[in-house]
């Protein structure tokens, strides 16, 4: 069998066997031979091997048979699912924060920062801009703040399972976030990402200057790190996975070959061509076909 559907339940639900069997029906209704179905992890993920249709056609067959269930899907190829590469967006991916909108919490500009942080991920204003603009915001705002949100990151749940099965297995991993490095870096510690990429926000004299080092890492710049790294690994982009929310992941999440979004925005998760909605950041791995008993802890 040629193609692969892979199922993973959410984590406020268990994937069934009955679930799996209303999907593998509905997979022969719509023209498929369907194969062998192999539980990647007992209630939680499997894969049903399948051949006669496209991948888009047997992802509505799945939805169209599970209607609300809270499960996550994705078909594919079988050839080249494992992937060589990661390269993952930070805030509200592999961290659960906004950290400007943390910062603005702290000096009382927290629903004018975070009300132009929700438009720059929704793709309605310019990155670049709306980043300028926020940061000049915090003009004179003591650098002590920086290690205050930096004590209050909290990292998504699955992501240094993630990114330290993908390392395991061989896979170069990297962070590559418009938010800033004083937080990156220890958060690509943390999870063991081997590099980080990020913006670097101004201070002098122990005070926020207003302004970020140029050029600003944005949604071209996130683009342009993919396909560097993957070109100086000698990887073509459909050896890649990438994952992320905003509008400035998506042109890295359509070129890479399993780019995810990850709680999309709307915009987002309409237009990548994989979607996490419900299971937590290992779902990647499931969807590469890591079984549970490979997965780091």
């Amino acid at each position: 069998m040629s193609q692969i559907l892979t199922l993973i339940g959410g984590s406020d639900g268990e994937l069934t066997d009955e679930l799996v069997a209303w999907v593998g029906a509905a997979l022969g209704e719509a023209g498929a031979l369907a194969g062998q179905r192999v539980w990647l992890a007992p209630g939680r993920a499997c894969d049903l091997f399948f051949t006669g249709i496209d991948d888009a056609a047997a992802e509505a067959a799945a939805r169209g048979a599970l209607g609300p269930a809270a499960v996550d899907l994705g078909a594919q190829p079988a050839a080249g699912r494992r992937k060589s590469l990661l390269v993952a967006d930070m805030e509200s991916t592999i961290i659960a924060e906004e950290l400007l909108d943390q910062l603005g919490r702290l000096t009382g500009l927290g629903a004018e920062i975070a009300a132009i942080t929700e438009r720059a991920m929704r793709g309605e204003v310019d990155f670049a801009g709306a980043l300028r603009f926020r940061v000049g915001l915090l003009a004179g705002q003591p650098a002590s703040l920086l290690e205050k949100v930096r004590e209050r990151v909290t990292l998504t749940p699955g992501a240094r399972q993630l990114v330290r099965t993908m390392r395991k297995h061989g896979c170069f991993t990297v962070l590559v976030t418009g938010g800033f490095d004083c937080f990156a870096e220890s958060v690509a510690e943390s999870c063991g990402f081997d590099a980080f990429r990020a913006n670097h926000i101004e201070v002098a004299g122990g005070r926020l200057t207003g302004r970020v080092r140029e050029p600003v890492l944005d949604r071209r710049a996130k683009l342009a790190a993919l396909e560097e790294i993957a070109r100086g690994l000698n990887l073509p982009l459909s050896a890649a996975a990438a994952v992320g929310d905003g509008a400035n992941d998506l042109p890295m999440l359509q070129a890479a070959g399993l780019g995810v979004a990850y709680r999309g925005k709307p915009a987002v998760a309409a237009a990548a061509r994989f979607r996490i909605d419900h299971a937590d950041l290992t779902g990647l791995l499931h969807l590469q076909g890591y079984r549970s008993e490979e997965i780091c802890r």
